[in-house]
């Protein structure tokens, strides 16, 4: 591999990423989730009954991106959405029963993940810091430039 290219932080978070993604796929192969769906359902796991609005912001992803996945979510009965009681304008997503217990089945998988990554708790709790200021400083920058 080109040395300048291994050099360049882009890169390597670009190679993390995608090798994480790759670790992470025959794991949920077996939960029939795709990784941005195991996200969501990692998020309703955490607080049932979120927004779909809430949903897209902590994911970081537009409706556009994230409606067909909850279409799918919804269609494998994992989830259900529903105009909020408050304010039917907004759409919160609930977990079924079938949801739920997916929870438990997916319980080992940051564990097998982080083990496989090679990295002391702390060193893996160091790494998640540095890379979630390194996203907000990227994004700052984005927005910045944005405007």
């Amino acid at each position: 591999m080109n040395e300048s290219l291994q050099r360049r932080v882009c890169f390597s978070l670009y190679s993390a990423s995608r090798a994480a993604t790759a670790l992470y796929r025959p794991m949920l192969e077996e939960l029939n989730l795709t990784y941005p769906q195991f996200l969501v359902m990692t998020l309703l796991w955490e607080q049932d009954g979120q927004s779909v609005s809430d949903l897209g912001q902590s994911l970081e992803l537009d409706s556009g991106t994230l409606s067909p996945l909850l279409k799918r979510l919804e269609a494998a009965r994992l989830l259900q959405r529903r105009r909020a009681v408050e304010d039917e304008r907004r759409v919160r997503v609930y977990l079924t029963d079938a949801g739920r217990a997916l929870e438990q089945k997916s319980s080992d998988l940051p564990d097998r993940v982080a083990e496989s990554a090679g990295l002391e708790p702390e060193e893996l709790r160091s790494l998640q810091e540095t890379l979630a200021k390194v996203n907000a400083a990227l994004r700052q920058s984005v927005a910045k430039d944005q405007h």
